[in-house]
Formats: structure tokens, sequence, C-alpha cells
């Protein structure tokens, strides 16, 4: 109890310490003002700390409750203040600059072990001849069986020029094939693809806004108009989730000229009071530009599609964006750990917030739920002066519906059929056609539906769903029995059958086997050309950049929904 004790106090004065430097920075007047409360549950915080690790009758993980308390407390906060401990900062710096050590490729569980999802063009594993499909057996001499995604991640990562030894099992292959790869510093492109749609209308892909995002998208837009034919151009930010918002600055330069402002912040600390404005002379000012964005639009996505919009310089179609606009800043903290603490809010041009101003109501994915009227307030564009309206993430110009997989394409998705068939089709197609002119043939369709005869993809489509719905709430009110042979009746006429419904989703399904194809002959590259030309926001995209008065009117403020037939 003595040595307990020493520790004890050891403890309390360390916490003492942090209160008085909490106390120092006198300048933070908030800080200052509740310097009482703060130090009173500080000093109750540690007494239960000591009080539970030193008399709770099992043995307690000091570490373990430690984390568990600071991760509650930031949860209170909101889901993006967040502790970084040592042990994470790898991933941290990853998601930062898009840069880590490791072979150059993403896994995903099959069974009990993992498989390779996809080797990146150009890094060790790819020039290992390491394939998609190829399944992990050893990591250096250990079994990854029963591993999860996060074992096998950290076990393949480390330090470059660092090696690892890979035993792989590959389809087609009587025998084990055993690897050695030599780690390089990976750096994953936020521009993983650009190029033209059709002779006027560019496109450019951008997938993160990491380190140097900004000149990836800069010379890619370049590049494209040094062709001379480009008239338009298609900005694709669907499913990004953001990142630094120097990059979201510059990226809006490249569009709009210098001085123009572009973002602010606010915050409760005034030194998170800032203005971002354009910094150099835009690349081109008249360029007509529609911009995709989704539910997983996020951040610096939301920064740069709402900054478009604001400044009338680009429409922007899709789904309404994830609404995430707070500022996070990391402050170290012991031990080399971080806390990344959200210290502002985005506004962009408009005045408008793009954070949700609502953190309860959340679709299944994080994005903007229901916004009630109420927390809906109008905002002027700069040049037109249309309406936008905050509330939470930015609102497309022209709102489309999410597109959705059949019931049956998820299951055949989920249960890695699509992706083991793309696996067989390699061991005896050596070679296809270029990405852009790869075509799956009805002969390809008819085996893979022979592929998948004997395998289990059962799934529910929505009508199954909603008739057990129905019978349980027919059932709750007592109506069944008297409907029970009607129930059946719709039962047997909409119950699923595998054969029918893949007939009808075959262009979809087929969509999905030649994307996957593309991709392993191809690459990251490939499978984002494969399917350009069949996706139908890319196609209503060109649609609206192709139609001058149309575009002209939505910038204007005078398009109406209802007008637009195409």
């Amino acid at each position: 109890m003595k040595k307990l004790s020493m520790i004890w106090k050891k403890f309390r004065w360390g916490i003492v310490t942090a209160t008085l430097v909490i106390a120092s920075f006198t300048s933070y007047s908030f800080v200052a003002d509740n310097y009482f409360e703060i130090s009173k549950n500080l000093d109750i915080f540690a007494s239960i700390f000591r009080e539970l690790n030193v008399y709770y009758v099992d043995e307690t993980n000091p570490g373990k409750l430690m984390k568990k308390g600071i991760d509650a407390m930031l949860e209170s906060c909101d889901p993006y203040t967040n502790y970084i401990s040592e042990a994470d900062i790898e991933d941290y710096r990853f998601m930062q600059t898009g840069q880590y050590g490791g072979i150059g490729a993403s896994v995903r569980k099959k069974g009990e072990f993992m498989v390779v999802a996809d080797p990146y063009e150009g890094w060790p594993a790819q020039k290992a001849d390491i394939r998609a499909g190829d399944i992990l057996m050893e990591i250096d001499g250990k079994s990854t069986k029963g591993k999860n995604t996060d074992d096998i991640s950290k076990a393949l990562k480390g330090q470059a020029k660092t090696s690892v030894k890979l035993v792989l099992k590959r389809e087609g292959e009587p025998k084990l094939i055993e690897k050695i790869v030599v780690r390089e510093e990976i750096k994953i492109k936020s521009v993983p693809y650009s190029g033209m749609l059709d002779k006027t209308t560019g496109y450019i892909k951008l997938t993160s806004f990491t380190e140097d995002a900004g000149k990836d998208v800069k010379d890619a837009f370049t590049a494209l108009k040094a062709k001379g034919e480009m008239k338009t151009l298609i900005l694709d930010l669907r499913f990004n989730p953001g990142g630094l918002l120097n990059e979201a600055i510059n990226i809006v330069n490249i569009w709009v000229d210098k001085g123009q402002e572009i973002v602010n912040t606010k915050g409760k600390v005034k030194e998170w009071e800032k203005t971002y404005k354009a910094v150099y002379p835009a690349i081109d000012l008249d360029i007509p530009i529609v911009v995709l964005v989704n539910s997983g639009s996020a951040s610096a996505s939301e920064i740069v599609s709402g900054s478009l919009q604001d400044l009338d310089r680009a429409v922007v179609l899709g789904q309404r964006s994830f609404g995430k606009g707070l500022v996070q800043t990391t402050r170290p903290v012991s031990y080399n750990a971080q806390l990344k603490v959200t210290t502002a809010k985005y506004y962009i041009p408009s005045g408008r917030c793009i954070q949700a101003l609502d953190y309860s109501h959340r679709n299944e994915d994080g994005s903007v739920g229901h916004v009630p009227d109420s927390l809906i307030t109008p905002f002027k564009t700069v040049k037109s002066k249309r309406t936008v309206y905050n509330g939470g993430g930015i609102t497309p110009d022209i709102k489309l519906d999410a597109p959705k997989l059949s019931s049956i394409s998820q299951s055949l998705v989920s249960k890695m059929l699509i992706f083991d068939y793309a696996t067989q089709y390699c061991l005896v197609h050596p070679t296809i056609a270029s990405a852009k002119g790869f075509q799956l043939t009805d002969g390809d369709f008819s085996n893979f539906i022979i592929y998948i005869t004997d395998k289990e993809y059962d799934y529910t489509t929505k009508s199954e769903t909603k008739y057990e719905e129905l019978k349980e709430a027919a059932t709750k009110d007592k109506y069944f029995d008297d409907a029970k042979p009607e129930f059946e009746a719709l039962r047997n006429k909409i119950a699923h059958n595998k054969t029918v419904d893949i007939q009808k989703n075959k262009g979809e399904i087929a969509m999905l086997l030649k994307e996957e194809i593309v991709s392993r002959y191809y690459y990251q590259n490939g499978r984002i050309e494969a399917t350009l030309h069949a996706d139908p926001e890319i196609q209503r995209a060109i649609s609206v950049l192709n139609d001058a008065n149309l575009y002209s009117s939505i910038l204007a403020g005078t398009y109406k929904p209802a007008d637009d037939k195409k």
C-alpha cells in the first residue's frame, strides 16, 4: 500500500501540474473562467481512477480504462474529435498524406483467410506478381487464419526498404507460392483517372484531399486543356471523404481568380477565425463545370462543391453531400499521442455553414438525414443571388436519386461471386481488349450463370421485406387469420426467382463483372475507365454541359426542375 500511495502522489502531482498548465493560458479567457470547474473535476476523476485500480475485485488494465474514459468523453462532443494513440499515428499520417510504408495492396476477408483485393499498379505487390484473388496464408511465417483486416494490414505495413515474406494460395496453382516483397513508401494517387469522355468533355476523378491533391488536379486539368478540344469539365467528388483544407482551396483556385474568398472558419478561440482566399491567378475562369457529389462527399469535397456553387462557377449534380463542416486540429499530448479536436466550423462564400445543424439525425452511412424546415435558412450566391440553403451538406442544383444495386446484385457482390468469377476468367484469358473497349459477351455471361449454379447467394427483396412487415402488423392487429389465403397468394407472387432476377438485372450484373474483370488487367485506372460510359450520373452531367441554355439557367437561378425534360 505504501508503494501504491507513492504512485498515487506522483499521479496527483501530474494532475495538479496539468491544471496549472491549463490555467497558464490566460489569453484564452474561457479556460481561465472555468479553472475551478476544470481543476475540481480533474481531481474527482483522478480519485475515482485511483480507487478503482486499487480496490476493484479483479485485476484492472489502467491503460484500457483510461482509453475507454477518454473515448467516451470525446464522443460526447462530436464524431470527429478523437484520441490518436502512438500506435495509430501511422494510420492517421496516411489519411493526411496518402502515404504509408507497405506493399501497395488492399485485402478483404474471405472465409477464415484474407484475399488480395486490389494490388496497386506500379507498387511492390504488383511488381512481385501478386494478383487479386491470391489468398494470404502466411505473413513472415505466421498463419493468417482467423485474423481480421486490421491485423493483416498492420502486418503488411512497415518501414520502406524492409522485406516481408508472404505465402500465397492461387487459383489454378497446385502448390503454395512464396514471395519476398520489399516494402516501399506508398503514395496513393488523389487523381486515379482523368481523360476525355467525348470530343469536348473532360473528366477528373478526385478521391482524396491528401498532400499535393491541388497540384494533381491542376496538372490533370492542364493536360486535358493542352489537347485543345476540351470545352467542358466534369469534376467527380463522389465518395470523396475530404482531407486537407489548403488542398480544397488550391483546387477551387484553378477556376476562380486571385483574391476571391473561398471559405472562412469560425471557432471559440480567436485564432481559429480565418478567411481563406484564392492566392493565384485562375487557370480558366470560363469553362463550364459540373461537380458530381453524393452522400459520401464530405468535408473538403463540400468546400470545393459548395464554394463553386456559391460563386456561381459550377453546377452541382447528384445527391446531398455528407454534411461535415467542422475543422479539426491535431494537438500533441503525452507519449507521442495526438488529440484531434474540433476547433471551428466552415462557412462558404454565401455565408452558410456546411455542417449539419443536428448531429443526432443521420443516415446509416453517417450522412445528413432529414433536416427539419425550422433548421433550414436561405442564403444567396455571390454573383447571381440565387437561393441556396444551409442545414447540412451541399444540396445539388440538379438532384438525382442515388443509384442502388438490385438485391441479387448486392448478394453476388457480398458473397464475392463477382470477384471469384473474375479470378476464374483471368485463368483462361491472358489478355483482354483495352479497358474502354472490353465488352462482356453473352457467352461470358452464360458461363457466369453456370459458375454460380451451385453457389449460395440467397437474398431478400424489398418486396419480401415489406410483405413480412405487413404480415407482422396484420398478425398484431388480428387480421391475418381472416386474410391468410390472400397473404399466401401475395407471398407466392412476390417470392423471388433467382433465374428470373438474373435476367431482369443482366445489364447491371454484366457491368459489375466487366468492372471487376478489367481491374485484373488494368488496375484502378481501368476499373474507373471501364464504367464511365455506363454511369447514368456522368451521362446526365454531359447532357447538362451540352445544353448551354440549361446550364446558364441553373447558374442564373431561373432553372426549375419541372421544366427540365431531359
